[in-house]
């Protein structure tokens, strides 16, 4: 199983972000039961409206509860993700938020230790279920609410394998809590199962995510997918014309040409001097920014070592606005995470195994998650459409600006300002690729 996203933005300029993570259950086929209310051409979807309140203070306040338990588990995700040997040399793009939430929602279908070692691995064994629950159903509303500037959707879906009996339960749960909405598919016959799977991921996406599962397993019983979307317009955009050709250095050994963007303005910014690292804040339209992480030469490997979520409070505290030269360049990049060794490395070890118990998802036999893989691109351009462009003013110091030049690998992460989520975290190694 594998998830590809595709950039179809026509001749828009963007910055886009898309993620999906699909975990799989299966079991041997099992056939002669009716899946009562899930025909295969009709979703469920019990989650509130967009223009509805959202849930309630209680969930406003597990949204915060998550908040910090969400970045150590990013941040400990990534330290696996940059140490596995597939990854030396190579882009690092994931979801945190996405992951956590597709994890979570596997939680609701798990009892006994499957569910207490996800959520250990999450950082939430001090939470309730509820908790979480609703701390996710908030996230989800709030990540909702897109402003004309900003597109940001969060949601999921459960693919069932026709006459397969899913508890009642854990499917009104998953529709109310993470916007999922369920549906049945012949997994007997994989092409077909998957040019379904792939109609409903186009369908949340507006068409730009397409052919994204295939060679599924014809013993499969039910299929998570959660997905992430998030399609911003720079708040200061960057000027076509000033973008140039330059050298981008990838590695002792390795330099790359690259397309660098340019563009002079005031920008929160932060030399850290113990950690030997520039942050900078470049914000989307609406409540989102990119932070950049870039670290002095050489510094890559020990900041990637030690950074937390305690390094982001820290810079968050000390930026001040100041004006910068930045040097940013354009890139299209993606990566993907094969996630069951990590998991388990995380403690989540009986999901995979046959001691699992999803007794809360189906009664009807038992079943494990056969696989956890995650796919994210990041595409990076000079502007949001042709509009944004027009009346950007700003009052420059009459000072020298400082230069900010992302001539060598560098991290990124995608902060949602409201919620404090990383929603999307990474290190752009090599641009061109």
């Amino acid at each position: 199983m594998y998830l590809i996203v595709k950039k179809m933005w026509g001749k828009m300029y963007y910055s886009v972000i898309a993620a999906l993570l699909v975990a799989m259950a299966w079991a041997a086929p099992h056939e002669g039961h009716d899946h009562d209310g899930h025909p295969a051409d009709h979703y469920h979807h019990l989650h509130h409206g967009k223009d509805e309140a959202h849930p309630s203070h209680s969930g406003e306040d597990a949204c915060h509860l998550l908040s910090p338990h969400n970045a150590d588990f990013a941040f400990s995700l990534y330290k696996k993700l940059a140490l596995h040997p597939d990854a030396q040399g190579k882009n690092i793009f994931f979801s945190p938020v996405g992951i956590s939430m597709a994890l979570s929602m596997l939680a609701v279908g798990a009892k006994g230790s499957t569910l207490s070692q996800i959520y250990s691995s999450l950082g939430y064994s001090g939470l309730k279920a509820q908790q979480v629950n609703e701390g996710y159903e908030h996230l989800i509303h709030m990540l909702g609410h897109s402003q004309d500037t900003m597109q940001l959707e969060a949601g999921a879906g459960v693919a069932i394998r026709e006459g397969f009996k899913v508890v009642d339960q854990f499917l009104k749960d998953v529709q109310h809590y993470y916007n999922s909405e369920a549906f049945s598919v012949d997994f007997s016959k994989p092409e077909i199962a998957a040019e379904e799977i792939n109609q409903f991921i186009a369908k949340k996406t507006n068409d730009k995510i397409t052919d994204m599962v295939k060679d599924l397993d014809s013993d499969m019983v039910m299929m998570l997918i959660n997905y992430m979307y998030f399609r911003g317009k720079w708040d200061k955009p960057f000027e076509a014309q000033l973008t140039h050709k330059a050298e981008f250095k990838v590695d002792k050994d390795t330099t790359v040409q690259v397309d660098m963007m340019k563009r002079t303005g005031r920008y929160d910014i932060y030399q850290d001097p113990v950690n030997q690292t520039t942050v900078m804040m470049v914000p989307y339209k609406g409540n989102t920014s990119m932070m950049i992480v870039l670290p002095d030469e050489g510094k890559m490997k020990d900041v990637e070592e030690s950074i937390c979520r305690h390094h982001l409070k820290n810079w968050h505290d000390k930026l001040f606005r100041s004006s910068v030269d930045l040097f940013m360049p354009k890139f299209s990049i993606s990566a993907t995470s094969k996630l069951n060794d990590i998991l388990t490395e995380m403690g989540v070890t009986d999901a995979f195994s046959d001691t699992a118990d999803f007794s809360g998802m189906t009664e009807e036999l038992k079943v494990k998650v056969s696989q956890v893989v995650h796919k994210a691109v990041l595409s990076v351009d000079e502007k949001g459409t042709e509009a944004a462009a027009a009346t950007t003013i700003e009052i420059m110091p009459m000072s020298l600006p400082g230069t900010v030049m992302l001539n060598r690998p560098f991290l990124v992460l995608i902060v949602e300002d409201s919620t404090k989520s990383i929603l999307f975290m990474g290190k752009i190694t090599n641009p061109t690729v």
